[in-house]
């Protein structure tokens, strides 16, 4: 009988009910799993419970929650040097990587799809030394949205709390000088917005054509603003982000595996929707095949 832990966010957009989780128990049980559950308490629970899995001799671990919950199960296996493979089960208020890997939207179908499925194993990013994403990191104008908004508006509004957020900063979009470098070749300039992403869909707004995308091969998908300086600067980059097309001079858009970033000051990034404290000096490389999930 395979053993699961099954960590959950009980203050994730989707408030999991109590039937909900029995029938998702149910899923495991009737599968031949023996189930544990675990309620995160606090913010980094996720990353203690997902590090301490494999040395408690769990073979699976299930994450329940949103992508901040994900974000920090993936960071707990991969910081502990666990190869424990993993199941999602989305319920927050965006669900981006899920709608990238295409997961059901109901938590017991997406029950239905770890037991059924295959493992399928993804790339990761690592930012500096020690810390992970699943789907991007990102600084600049509307990042801080994801991590501003009060949880409780998140579940009320969903994806439409992000919006709402993001509007507020367009009177604070200021440039941030950047240089860049990747494998193939340099960057610079002032740039009002920079992610690097692994995913299809950023907050249900920026979305990018599953053609491009591909999560296991060894590169991300870099996009860069630059600050506009005319109505009709501001007026490109908002059908570029409307229409997924960034062929026009106010975006840079391009493949890469490996990033130094060299920053003006400490600027703020946002890893999965989550805060991370910037350096001058910011370091993404990708981890291809670095993390084993089931779908």
């Amino acid at each position: 009988m395979k053993t699961v832990m099954l960590i959950i966010n009980p203050v994730a957009g989707k408030r999991i009910a109590q039937t909900e989780l029995f029938d998702m128990v149910n899923v495991f049980s009737r599968s031949g799993y023996l189930v544990t559950t675990a309620i995160t308490q606090h913010r980094g629970h996720a990353v203690e419970l997902a590090a301490s899995a494999e040395g408690l001799g769990f073979q699976l671990v299930v994450c329940c929650g949103g992508d901040g919950t994900l974000h920090e199960v993936i960071n707990g296996l991969l910081r502990s040097g666990s190869t424990l493979p993993i199941g999602y089960i989305p319920a927050g208020s965006a669900n981006d990587f899920a709608r990238t890997l295409d997961l059901p939207t109901s938590p017991v179908h997406a029950a239905f799809a770890i037991v059924r499925g295959k493992a399928y194993t993804i790339d990761v990013g690592r930012f500096n030394d020690d810390q992970y994403f699943s789907y991007i990191a990102s600084f600049g104008a509307f990042t801080q949205a994801s991590y501003r908004v009060p949880q409780d508006t998140k579940n009320n509004l969903g994806q439409f709390a992000y919006v709402l957020e993001g509007v507020r900063d367009i009177a604070l979009i200021k440039p941030h000088p950047v240089k860049l470098k990747t494998e193939n070749r340099s960057y610079r300039g002032n740039f009002v917005f920079c992610s690097v992403t692994n995913s299809t869909s950023v907050a249900g707004i920026v979305k990018l054509d599953p053609d491009i995308v591909d999560l296991r091969d060894g590169l991300f998908e870099v996009i860069l603003v630059r600050m506009p300086r005319t109505p009709a600067d501001l007026n490109r980059i908002v059908r570029g982000i409307a229409s997924s097309n960034f062929n026009n001079r106010m975006f840079e858009f391009f493949k890469a595996n490996d990033l130094e970033f060299q920053m003006e000051g400490d600027v703020d990034w946002t890893l999965d929707g989550e805060r991370a404290e910037g350096t001058e000096r910011v370091h993404i490389h990708n981890l291809p095949h670095s993390l084993t999930i089931y779908r």
